[in-house]
């Protein structure tokens, strides 16, 4: 039924996401996820926005502090206890907070106090870590960006940016004033305000040279700074003490083979760019001889990976589109937000750990995070990690074995996930993500996301179908399923089509396998985009060869949430297809919904009325509908997100009370029973937040439960799916 896949794509894909484990080498996970919300006051409305941007950690390694720029704070996290993070509250300051570093027990703050772009305006503050108290405030000449400490403590860099208006122009530089760097020398511990120094960097870069877009700065061993002049493309060397421009040179451009390239709905890795400014953000040194960019683009470049130079400007590696094709294969690549920029790398950390030195790379598009090792040729990837929702930088602290990250989205005007710091502890143990990869097809990764119903192979254990929804309503797709192992693997792509193209404009939401080698599709509608409801049939080549629209008497009662899940019960000329609705629709009873059925060979539809639980807040739905050993199986489920989730249910209704009644009427009440709460399993698996759209469960041949979250495509989402095993057992 499936086509071939290459062996060596699929063992590929399972090295790189257990190469560390098969060595018995330790391994990074996450062990803790901390919503920074908690750490505003009391008398200010916790709807309130705020983030975590910009992070670092107390010389011993037991809080973290970041910059919070919505907020105009500062905000500290106890990791005394990494694997339950506790709030240390926050200091609000006047302007808005651009970066942070700490040295000596001091952390020094980059705030942006400028009236416009033209007006531009900042200053440093110098806070103490312990007490909080702001103990000096030196005036910057300018917009700060990034803010770096010298590693013996004698000062810190800030890149001034002066920013450039966007609106203005199209945005298109040169656009004065022009930003410098700024080199503060610190005096028994706190910022001289009186010894600034500012360097210009005007007249270096080919690309707008009266006017330097500092982004961000770095500080080695020897006191030397590299400074990214972003939009202009371009890395500058200085000396931190005397002030001088030591050497600089292009950042330079990339070809890309194998990437997607448009923003279409579809992930499609077979197009190039040539000659693709990288634009760094982030600069890193490795070791006093080189360093590494994270090529974000945020001008006319953006060259979706990573670069190490010398400090000649030679480059001793590019990445090339090998990060953002790992991404994909996560099912994390963001194509509606992507286009030509595709991932945007944006930050980095760099530190030994024992005898290791790691490079952390951060996705800012995909809230991924690439762990790499450097013996100084070409750095291995060991591990890719979730992280929040765009991560914007990240903060090793190896005396503890521990690395953080912040991501600084914060979603909470949407109901959805508010911005967190993430903790990662390395670690004997073995990798909890990713849980599903998908191995390369034709020589490119099966792209995929937003996996919204499964299903299983009726003969072979741990061969499973799941369907994408609406996100990618132009590439609906069954995808093959590997659940036999670790991760498992999506082996094969199967595209769904009517007339040889792609069956566009549809969301599916439920699979079942047929019996025959072909699927049931429910399709879930919505009247506001004139989208059907209906339920469709598919051979094993993904060629429809039925689409069956729901009877008037459904039709007139109809709401945007419709079909959700969809299984098969019978065979022949008995087989009965059950449909779950996912709320009320106009008939309803509040707090009652229906499933829904189908006879293929009389066409008769019928359905029952189906209970739901109370939410606390939001709505509480139906995700999935599965038949085994004699019930029918649904997922019941809130919309909420995090601490707000309640309602992420299993419950079991026997196929003797599916008895369907005429539509139009009176429907029979079934009974449910509570089998289990997947609850803790969402917040368990991966320690991160618990996820909403817990959207496909199925039984496979053997008789194990397979469960699966909907990434929303990565929009407005971390980007991470969920997969795994249900202990049935596990019930509450």
């Amino acid at each position: 039924m499936t086509q071939r896949v290459c062996l060596a794509a699929v063992t590929a894909v399972l090295f790189a996401a257990t190469a560390m484990t098969a060595r018995a080498e330790p391994v990074f996970n996450r062990i803790a996820s901390f919503p920074v919300a908690r750490n505003l006051p009391a008398d200010i409305d916790q709807a309130t926005e705020t983030s975590s941007e910009i992070i670092a950690a107390s010389e011993d390694g037991m809080t973290l502090v970041y910059s919070d720029s919505p907020l105009g704070a500062i905000g500290f996290v106890d990791i005394t206890d990494p694997k339950m993070p506790k709030p240390g509250g926050s200091v609000k300051v006047e302007g808005e907070p651009t970066s942070v570093t700490v040295k000596g027990g001091k952390a020094f703050l980059a705030v942006n106090t400028s009236q416009d772009y033209v007006n531009t305006s900042g200053e440093l503050l110098t806070i103490d870590m312990k007490s909080h108290a702001i103990e000096a405030s030196c005036d910057l000449g300018g917009q700060p960006d990034s803010i770096a400490a010298a590693p013996d403590g004698s000062f810190v860099a800030v890149a001034i940016e002066n920013e450039r208006d966007e609106e203005l122009n199209d945005g298109v530089i040169p656009q004065m004033p022009a930003g410098d760097l700024v080199i503060v020398p610190l005096k028994e511990g706190v910022a001289d305000c009186g010894a600034i120094k500012h360097v210009d960097v005007t007249g270096l870069a080919e690309i707008a040279p009266e006017d330097p877009e500092p982004e961000f700065v770095d500080v080695n061993s020897k006191g030397e700074i590299a400074l990214t002049l972003q939009e202009n493309n371009h890395v500058v060397l200085i000396d931190g003490k005397s002030g001088e421009v030591t050497s600089h040179f292009s950042a330079g451009t990339v070809d890309l083979d194998g990437i997607d390239i448009e923003k279409d709905g579809k992930l499609d890795f077979t197009g190039s760019l040539t000659g693709v400014k990288r634009e760094p953000d982030t600069v890193k040194w490795i070791d006093d001889d080189r360093l590494v960019i994270a090529n974000e683009g945020d001008y006319e470049g953006g060259a979706r990976g990573f670069t190490i130079f010398g400090k000649d400007g030679t480059v001793a590696y590019e990445s090339g589109p090998s990060f953002e094709r790992e991404i994909a294969r996560l099912g994390m690549f963001p194509d509606k937000r992507a286009g030509k920029k595709g991932v945007e790398p944006e930050g980095l950390a760099v530190s030994k750990f024992g005898d290791e030195t790691y490079l952390f790379v951060l996705s800012e598009r995909a809230s991924a995070m690439g762990v790499y090792k450097d013996s100084g040729g070409e750095p291995e990837l060991v591990q890719m990690l979730p992280s929040g929702i765009a991560p914007e930088s990240a903060i090793a602290i190896p005396g503890r074995n521990l690395v953080a990250t912040a991501n600084e989205a914060d979603l909470v005007e949407d109901g959805a996930a508010r911005s967190h710091v993430m903790v990662y502890e390395l670690s004997d143990s073995t990798p909890a993500f990713p849980q599903l990869v998908s191995a390369d097809k034709d020589g490119h990764p099966i792209g995929w996301g937003a996996m919204s119903g499964l299903t299983a192979d009726p003969e072979v254990p741990g061969r499973l179908y799941a369907v994408n929804d609406s996100f990618y309503s132009a590439q609906p797709s069954i995808f093959v399923i590997d659940a036999t192992q670790s991760p498992a693997v999506i082996e094969d792509v199967i595209r769904v089509t009517r007339d040889g193209a792609p069956m566009s404009g549809r969301d599916q939401e439920g699979i079942a396998a047929d019996g025959e080698g072909g699927f049931w599709i429910a399709n879930e509608g919505n009247p506001e985009k004139d989208r059907p409801h209906a339920i469709y049939h598919v051979d094993g080549t993904g060629t429809m060869t039925e689409e069956i629209a729901i009877p008037e008497e459904l039709d007139a009662q109809q709401v945007r949430f419709g079909f959700e899940g969809i299984t098969r019960v019978g065979e022949g000329d008995e087989t009965t297809l059950w449909m779950a609705v996912q709320r009320e629709w106009k008939d309803d009873e509040k707090g009652f919904v229906k499933l829904v059925s189908y006879t293929p060979s009389s066409k008769e539809w019928g359905a029952v009325s189906y209970p739901l639980d109370k939410a606390e807040k939001g709505w509480v739905g139906l995700s999935e509908i599965v038949a085994h050993d004699g019930a029918v199986y649904i997922v019941e489920r809130d919309n909420q997100i995090g601490s707000a989730a309640r309602i992420k249910k299993l419950y079991k209704v026997s196929l003797d009370q599916l008895q369907p009644a005429p539509l139009g009427g009176t429907l029979p009440v079934v009974e449910k029973e509570l089998v289990h709460d997947f609850l803790p399993d969402l917040t368990s698996l991966t320690n991160g937040y618990a996820v909403d759209k817990l959207e496909g469960f199925t039984f496979d041949a053997a008789g194990d439960a397979y469960a699966v979250t909907d990434n929303d495509g990565v929009d407005d989402s971390s980007g991470e799916t969920l997969f795994w095993k249900v202990d049935m057992k596990a019930t509450n």
